[in-house]
């Protein structure tokens, strides 16, 4: 049974409490042997299911409402270690409509997350280019305005629920300035003429990915969201939002490889003792617990900074996303060794765990582009300091 005592840690209210054993008793109840064969059908009825339980209300915050970072990261914490396609679906339905619930109009909060977080629509953040990934000022998808209405021309790729969203936050370039500053965000209907699905993409795990275009694409000026101009600063704000809940996910995947492989050691038996006897295996758990532990004091650092007021958590989350997302590929790792052959083999829930992790080192700000940021931010706050 994974470890449960970081609940008491002074991060968290009775309320985040209440919520993780709450949603500890749906998980079990509602995500055993869930059926993977068809990704989009099995996302559709997770972002259904979680719509029933009530879990989508947390993605989403209507106006006086505050997104609360905490039980985003318990939510996607417990759903990643119950099954990775459900944190997916649920992490999903929050990074989509991020930038409506910041920076949307009462009108275009009103239209969206109401369906949003009840399940019954499925939303999708659409940043990154063919020839932009992690450089989002270098976007090329142009956004021209004529009269009432923005005309869409470009792509987007990688997009995570592409094929399947009824709304997509969108970015493109309307040449206010060069750079990031040229940038606007839109909140973009799925059903419109001049948009189509021109390629579907498959992974080591499965997920609804696609290459979207947009050739003469319509939408309204009341399509935009924020100013024009602002899509950056936009982009960075929801992104500095959800990405604690990305390290909060592979804490999930984390703790799901400690679980099973401290099952397997102490139940496997090799010469006439439990495998948990080797000095070297003790070594293996210990390393796997340490980081463990380390990732939620990191994941749960940034969010408490987050809920606690603060305008930007761009260092902590980076750290927590580095450190987390690294060390659960490592502790992942150590779980398929000890189960010997049977860790890569299919049906085998450390293999499953194995494919997981490895996207959540690279999507929304890779690896190496979070160690840029904590050096730029620790370069910053030298130089600020004297």
């Amino acid at each position: 049974m994974a470890d449960k005592s970081f609940l008491n840690w002074p991060f968290f209210e009775d309320r985040h409490r209440e919520l993780a054993a709450e949603l500890e008793d749906w998980a079990g109840a509602h995500l055993a042997g869930i059926d993977h064969s068809n990704t989009d059908a099995a996302c559709r009825a997770l972002v259904a299911a979680l719509g029933e339980g009530g879990w989508t209300q947390h993605s989403g915050a209507m106006a006086g409402e505050q997104m609360d970072v905490r039980s985003l990261c318990l939510i996607r914490e417990t759903l990643a270690r119950h099954d990775g396609l459900a944190d997916f679906a649920f992490a999903m339905q929050g990074l989509g409509t991020g930038a409506i619930s910041l920076f949307g109009t009462a009108e275009q909060r009103g239209e969206w997350l109401p369906l949003t977080r009840a399940g019954k629509a499925i939303s999708a953040f659409a940043l990154t280019e063919p020839q932009s990934g992690s450089d989002v000022a270098n976007s090329t998808m142009t956004a021209t305005l004529d009269g009432d209405t923005y005309v869409l021309n470009g792509e987007k790729t990688w997009i995570s629920n592409g094929g399947i969203a009824d709304v997509y936050t969108l970015f493109a370039r309307t040449g206010e300035a060069p750079g990031a500053k040229g940038l606007s965000a839109f909140v973009v209907p799925a059903d419109l003429p001049g948009f189509e699905v021109v390629e579907r993409l498959e992974t080591i795990a499965p997920h609804p990915l696609a290459t979207l275009r947009f050739t003469d694409c319509r939408i309204p000026k009341s399509a935009l969201l924020g100013q024009p101009g602002q899509g950056f600063k936009i982009a960075m704000s929801v992104l500095d939002v959800f990405r604690s809940t990305v390290a909060a996910a592979a804490l999930g995947f984390a703790r799901r490889a400690l679980d099973e492989a401290l099952a397997r050691v102490t139940t496997r038996q090799v010469q006439g003792a439990p495998l948990f006897d080797l000095q070297m295996v003790q070594g293996h758990i210990a390393d796997m617990a340490l980081d463990v532990d380390a990732s939620a004091l990191l994941v749960y650092r940034a969010a408490w900074a987050k809920d606690s007021g603060a305008a930007r958590v761009t260092r902590e989350a980076a750290m927590a996303k580095l450190f987390s997302t690294d060390q659960a590929q490592q502790v992942i790792d150590k779980a398929v060794q000890l189960h010997g052959g049977d860790g890569v083999r299919r049906g085998q829930k450390v293999e499953e765990l194995y494919r997981d992790i490895r996207a959540l080192r690279i999507y929304e700000g890779a690896s190496d582009v979070q160690r840029v940021v904590i050096a730029r931010q620790a370069l910053a706050a030298f130089q600020g300091g004297n």
